[in-house]
């Protein structure tokens, strides 16, 4: 009879265990945010009247950050390098009916431009006397393999994608001491945790962050009241690849890749679900990507010829000359 008990038992673990996989494959996120999504605080409740700012707001997931923002009241500051593309994203928030004019300030940033970060920080602060969320969104990519690189392209991936946003992490960071109060929100990558093919610059300078912001949490102690959250996104449907640098500075689009994105508008959901639920660390997938990052993350060795076999087949969809 024990015996009996105890297979009885050890086939009901399975099932639970079969189920459980089963049920993973349906999921577009990591296990804390989908606790987060069920159990936490919704977004309507912990976001409404914050002042977020937002860089890479001009489209991709920053505009829809901003439009899905507007619909909670916060009060907005939409950065980018393209304004005519800011004023496009205002109206659009504008259009939501829960924002005035004054509730949302277009502020033209370049990332690059380290000596025009104070002055912009400034800038917010005297329009809305506080800034209760930084969005580092922005950023820029490349689509060639190293051989093929001219280094300035590393050196502008870096500029941009880890010196930029340092940059005005440290102009705003004081301001948020001194209050003991605020999120800050680093848009990192899963390119940063499952190596892409083509990629290695943006990689490389969303790895660098993982670094700088992972110390940046342990000096923070003292302040509790301050939060850092690492939102780590796999393929959406934005033009961040389309519209890639290749290894000599030329923008180009790219052609459309199999890569099972994700709708935007899902990504940010989840998103200001991190938010309202002061994650630490997400991440957001659709299947089989987010697998493959589990895989990668905690069997790497079973990836490896995957990942090469992918990284030809992007090459011959993009015409790339693969290594010999």
């Amino acid at each position: 009879m024990m015996g009996f008990e105890f297979w009885m038992l050890a086939l009901c673990a399975l099932l639970l265990l079969v189920l459980g996989l089963l049920s993973f494959l349906w999921l577009d996120s990591d296990l804390t945010l989908l606790r987060a999504a069920w159990m936490g605080q919704c977004p309507e409740q912990a976001l409404a009247d914050k002042v977020v700012w937002i860089t890479g707001a001009s489209s991709g997931i920053g505009e829809e950050l901003a439009f899905q923002l507007s619909k909670l009241g916060v009060c907005l500051v939409l950065s980018a390098r393209r304004g005519q593309e800011l004023e496009r994203v205002k109206r659009r928030c504008l259009e939501n009916g829960n924002l005035k004019e004054k509730d949302i300030l277009v502020l033209p940033l370049d990332l690059a431009d380290t000596s025009s970060h104070d002055i912009a920080t400034k800038t917010v602060l005297q329009e809305f006397g506080r800034i209760d969320i930084l969005v580092n969104n922005g950023g820029v990519a490349h689509a060639s393999l190293v051989e093929n690189t001219n280094m300035d392209i590393f050196k502008v991936l870096i500029e941009v994608n880890y010196l930029g946003t340092v940059s005005l992490t440290k102009c705003v960071l004081p301001h948020m001491m001194e209050r003991n109060q605020g999120k800050i929100v680093v848009m990192k990558s899963l390119v940063g945790i499952v190596p892409r093919p083509l990629c290695s610059g943006y990689a490389a300078s969303k790895l660098a962050l993982r670094g700088f912001f992972d110390v940046l949490r342990t000096e923070l102690f003292d302040y509790p009241g301050i939060t850092l959250s690492m939102i780590c996104p796999g393929p959406v449907h934005s033009n961040i690849f389309q519209n890639a640098f290749t290894g000599d500075f030329t923008e180009t689009r790219l052609p459309k890749i199999p890569l099972f994105k994700m709708e935007t508008s899902r990504c940010v959901q989840l998103i200001l679900v991190s938010l309202a639920n002061d994650l630490e660390d997400i991440w957001i997938a659709n299947q089989p990507v987010l697998l493959r990052a589990y895989v990668w993350q905690y069997v790497p060795f079973r990836d490896w010829i995957l990942q090469g076999r992918y990284g030809k087949y992007i090459s011959k969809v993009l015409g790339i000359t693969w290594y010999r």
